[in-house]
């Protein structure tokens, strides 16, 4: 995936997250970048990205349990 390509994911990602646990996105960027899901999503993003919206959350809700 292209920089740019990544970037907006990544930026979807972290909206569609918020939106979901009732945050602000900005709250969610600074707890993933913290946590390591920012990494964790970049580097399966060629994957991740062909999955559907309840499977990513989902993902990053096990990523968030086993690396707390």
């Amino acid at each position: 995936m292209q920089n740019e390509d990544l970037t907006f994911w990544l930026s979807w990602c972290i909206e569609e997250y918020a939106a979901e646990k009732n945050l602000l996105g900005s709250e969610i960027a600074g707890a993933f970048e913290k946590k390591g899901v920012l990494s964790y999503l970049a580097d399966n993003a060629d994957i991740l990205h062909t999955q559907g919206k309840n499977y990513i959350l989902d993902s990053i809700d096990d990523y968030i349990k086993n690396h707390s």
